[in-house]
């Protein structure tokens, strides 16, 4: 599809290793300039000549082992490897000669005679090298072989659940080690024993499934024959056609090509085009897809009076006509305000600017929010007063770039894994590493990466630590003068420069509050101020807090005050958790804002919607999430639509939200299962995967990309057809033929996106906006000369003590996080083979805080809160500090969110995730809490089995 529209990028995002200056070379007659540095197969591949490989590829580095490249150069001796020779001027090449021609034979027997007689029967048939190598140099016939015990006598490790390893295919060709090491950073795989006995081995020459190996798949990516092979390809055979997509889960988006038989996935390949992941992928991503498919996937409408009452199957008509009339029947008993809606970051930007829309125009409220309130809100809020644009500044490609990175309040290698890796490929090359996090993560001490600092933040202090750091930047002279002079508001920097520099403020005396070491913190300062291009990246454990907003504005603060902003290599980069945060925020998602994040009191912007969508819009803020709850409880909300979103598991306060929920009339819940908000839910309308829709997703760099339909959808309409409809049957005309109609839309509306079509997004693969006028292929890098605000806008940030303090009642002090397998609350990869790797939600806690309470590995401990409690599994950990426990919150049964509390951001109200103060204490049974869930789950599968038991007995004619 679009391989033949967009040109290759042959290096993959690494730092270039060739020269502006040319050399001129013939090859095999043919004349050709390339860069200094070039190798003389690219040079060959450049101009249409293809040489004979096995170990190259072009994702990786040359290492010149197969042989099979040798070409005849000159005057020079032998016959080099083509892919570790550079070009260089007057070199004149021959790629094909009868004595390579020879040779290269003589290889390939050598391969083939160690290597099983099963070509026909192989599940790589059709897709392997080593089969294509020996037809392109005509062998024909293999005379010797080996008769002792070797790899091809060695069992088959099916360990991983996705591929397995095949030992007697393997060829010893190094590509799956060299991918581990260079795109993944794991260096899981090694090359053991030696000549026939060599072998691939996995961590301690382990099963995959017991080795360090995060089955990212860059090894069977790399693998030139079927000794790694998706387990999809064994079972089903190759693919027929390919479709070109972006993946559902995290913020990086990563570009994927579905490779299809008919309506069905064979598998997921990264798009070696994908400009956000470089042709590198993470076990979710490329494995973790099934859930599309999975038997628990809800593909009928449902209706119910009382959330007690079982669920109905209906048509879809009677499901949208039922959802209208109540939504109806609430506004006109109680108002127009009575109802709303939640949009959802996993859904597609045409998909959430159609839900925003039916809440603005048919609903005619602004009572519409989304899951990025409880999550990134605060980088919107903070970064717009400093920079002036809501959104981060860089490419991931700009950490190639850097000198000093700051992570902060992240953990990329958990949630982040494709972005990790780019990370990781630069901290190898020499770039330092600051970590702020209550947490020692995996980047602070790999085996072949150390953090040069690792500030262990007490939780719920990180303004202060933020701050301190400033103080070094200001009292030591470290400030970029010329920058700020240029670039930032003079005023506002005086009043900053006064602020950070008062005593109080020195990481001495705020020592004790942080829990980090003073000195700890000037040499941190000092690194990033003094050590070339510093960027900053953080996650939720910056934005998750009662001052998120105000940790945004510091870090901020630093990167102008340190002149790190307008370059690559430098910049505010935050990590967006969910595939379209961005996205679902740049479409009007907030009940504050219209798309674009321009505030609807301003009567000029709400009179272009207004003439656009032919409707009155009102010019007052509608309610935030939080705020529905409430309303909820005080009886004025009554009615809520939402798609796509989890907020009984994902949203602080658990028994408050489900509280809130049971109290209204109607709620309408669009998604793929029968999640824990379903359960309070009237009408169930099913969703579409991401498989079966096109739109669009933007990523974490404002990327965005397209979404193509590799299915049609299982429950018979896309997610916008089901907006439309509802809207339709409000009485409000959605009538959209195709997403690319509401894309034009959204062009039309929205100044940073006045640029953006599908055809343009198919020429160009992907787009990062700003794309108008001023900047028709999009801005890669934003703030260049001058900020969006005009001058940058350093900001006050004062410390103020979290309500969540650790108490005699409540010594420790909660914080949440993601692990690498599983994804947001799980409702995705708990339905896959992830759970393999993690199976449940546990408790990590500080060896002396369990030798104090009595806890040992694998106890249940109970997790007792202001809000609620809990039961966990404890595993016991240094990598948390004393007074500090951990837990994720992937399993809905955990009840993770059942103790976190009402704290939240002062400016957004993003709750307070990261800190709540806890006791923890051994149990012996589950929370009364859990119990009930326990119930109610029963009850909502019984009903659901019996509705299946239904189903099948109708379609059997029985």
């Amino acid at each position: 599809m679009l391989e033949t529209v967009i040109k290759r990028d042959r290096d993959l995002g690494t730092p270039a290793r060739v020269s502006e200056k040319l050399v001129t070379l013939t090859i095999d007659g043919q004349e050709i300039s390339v860069p200094e540095g070039t190798s003389v197969m690219r040079a060959a591949a450049e101009a249409g000549i293809n040489i004979p490989k096995l170990c190259a590829t072009d994702s990786l580095e040359a290492f010149g082992s197969c042989r099979l490249c040798l070409v005849q150069i000159d005057g020079r001796r032998g016959y080099p490897a083509s892919c570790t020779t550079p070009a260089e001027n007057g070199m004149v090449v021959y790629t094909e000669t009868p004595k390579l021609h020879e040779l290269r034979r003589g290889v390939m027997e050598l391969y083939i005679s160690d290597h099983p007689l099963d070509c026909l029967t192989c599940p790589a048939n059709g897709d392997c090298e080593l089969q294509d190598m020996a037809g392109v140099v005509g062998l024909r016939a293999v005379r010797y072989g080996y008769d002792g015990a070797n790899h091809l006598n060695d069992q088959t490790d099916a360990s991983n659940p996705y591929f397995s390893y095949d030992p007697s295919k393997c060829i010893v060709c190094n590509r799956c080690v060299r991918a581990c090491e260079e795109t993944q950073g794991t260096f899981a795989l090694t090359i053991s024993g030696k000549g026939f006995d060599s072998r691939v081995a996995a961590g301690q020459s382990q099963p995959f499934l017991d080795s360090e190996c995060v089955s990212c798949g860059a090894c069977v990516q790399a693998c030139p024959t079927s000794t790694l092979q998706e387990k999809t390809v064994i079972m089903m055979g190759q693919a027929e056609h390919s479709v070109i997509t972006t993946c559902a889960y995290c913020g990086v988006g990563c570009g994927f090509k579905a490779e299809m038989k008919g309506q069905e996935v064979v598998r997921m390949t990264p798009w070696k085009d994908g400009q956000a992941n470089r042709g590198h992928a993470c076990v979710k991503g490329r494995f973790a897809w099934g859930y599309a498919t999975h038997k628990e996937r809800v593909l009928k409408p449902m209706i119910r009076k009382r959330i007690t009452d079982p669920w109905r199957e209906v048509s879809w008509q009677e499901a949208i006509d039922y959802a209208a009339s109540e939504f109806r029947r609430i506004q006109a008993e109680h108002g127009r305000d009575s109802i709303g809606g939640i949009t959802s970051s996993r859904c597609t930007n045409e998909e959430t600017w159609l839900v925003q829309k039916l809440v603005r125009a048919a609903f005619g409220t602004n009572n519409v929010d989304t899951c990025a309130r409880v999550c990134h809100s605060p980088t919107g809020y903070g970064l717009k007063q400093t920079l002036g644009e809501s959104a981060g500044t860089q490419t991931f490609d700009s950490v190639m770039h850097t000198d000093v990175i700051i992570l902060m309040g992240a953990n990329p290698s958990s949630a982040h894994p494709v972005f990790a890796s780019r990370m990781k490929r630069r901290l190898r090359q020499g770039a330092r590493l600051i970590v702020i996090d209550p947490r020692r993560i995996e980047l602070v001490d790999s085996p072949h990466i150390k953090a040069d600092y690792h500030l262990p933040v007490r939780p719920g202090t990180n303004v202060a630590l933020l701050t301190a750091l400033a103080h070094v930047i200001v009292t030591e002279n470290l400030v970029d003068e010329d920058f700020v002079a240029r670039r930032c508001e003079d005023k506002a920097f005086g009043q900053w420069r006064d602020f950070v520099a008062r005593p109080e403020n020195s990481p001495e005396a705020t020592a004790e509050i942080t829990g980090v070491a003073a000195e700890l913190v000037r040499g941190a300062a000092r690194l990033y101020a003094t050590g070339g291009n510093g960027s900053i990246y953080y996650g939720l454990g910056v934005t998750e807090h009662s001052q998120g907003s105000t940790a945004v504005m510091a870090i901020a603060n630093l990167a102008m005050a340190t002149g790190n902003v307008g370059r690559e290599g430098v910049g505010v980069n935050p990590m967006r958790g969910q595939n379209n945060v961005q996205g679902s925020c740049d479409m009007g998602s907030f009940p504050h804002e219209l798309p674009g994040y321009r505030h609807v009191s301003d009567s000029t912007v709400r009179a272009q919607f207004e003439a656009d969508w032919g409707v009155t819009l009102q010019p007052e803020p509608g309610l935030r999430i939080a705020n529905m709850f409430d309303a909820a409880m005080a009886g004025s909300f009554r009615g809520l639509y939402c798609q796509g979103e989890d907020i009984v598991q994902s949203d602080p306060d658990t028994q408050h939200v489900a509280a809130a929920l049971a109290a209204m009339e109607c709620i309408v819940v669009q998604d793929l299962f029968l999640s824990e908000t379903a359960k309070y839910a009237h009408v169930f309308l099913p969703g579409s995967s991401f498989l079966e829709k096109d739109g669009t997703f933007t990523n974490a760099e404002r990327r965005i990309s397209r979404v193509r339909k590799v299915m049609e959808p299982r429950n018979g309409l896309s997610d916008w057809e089901v907006t439309a409809a509802l809207s339709n049957a409000l009485g409000y005309p959605m009538n959209y033929r195709h997403p690319s109609e509401i894309m034009d839309e959204i062009a039309r509306l929205t100044p940073t996106f006045s640029g953006v079509s599908y055809a343009k997004l198919d020429r160009m693969g992907s787009l990062q906006w700003p794309c108008n006028d001023a900047a028709p292929d999009g801005t890669p890098i934003m703030h260049i000369d001058e900020f969006v605000r005009g001058k940058g806008k350093f900001m006050i940030t004062k410390y103020v003590p979290s309500d969540e303090r650790s108490t005699r009642k409540f010594p420790l002090l909660l914080t949440t996080g993601r692990i690498l397998s599983q994804y947001n609350v799980g409702a995705q990869t708990r339905r896959t083979h992830n759970v393999a790797w993690h199976s449940e939600d546990v408790l990590e806690i500080h060896p002396q805080d369990a030798e104090d309470r009595g806890v040992s590995e694998g106890d249940w401990v109970g997790v007792q809160s202001r809000a609620g409690e809990t039961v966990l599994r404890a595993t016991i950990t240094d990598r948390v500090q004393p007074g500090v426990v951990y837990t994720t919150f992937h399993f809905p049964e955990s009840g993770a969110n059942v103790v976190t509390t009402d704290s939240s951001d002062w400016a957004t109200n993003c709750p307070e995730y990261k800190v709540t103060a806890v006791q923890v204490m051994r149990v012996s049974q589950p929370s009364e809490w859990q119990r009930q869930w326990s119930r109610f789950s029963e009850v909502q599968q019984k009903l659901l089995r019996e509705r299946a038991r239904e189903t099948e007995a109708t379609l059997s004619g029985k």
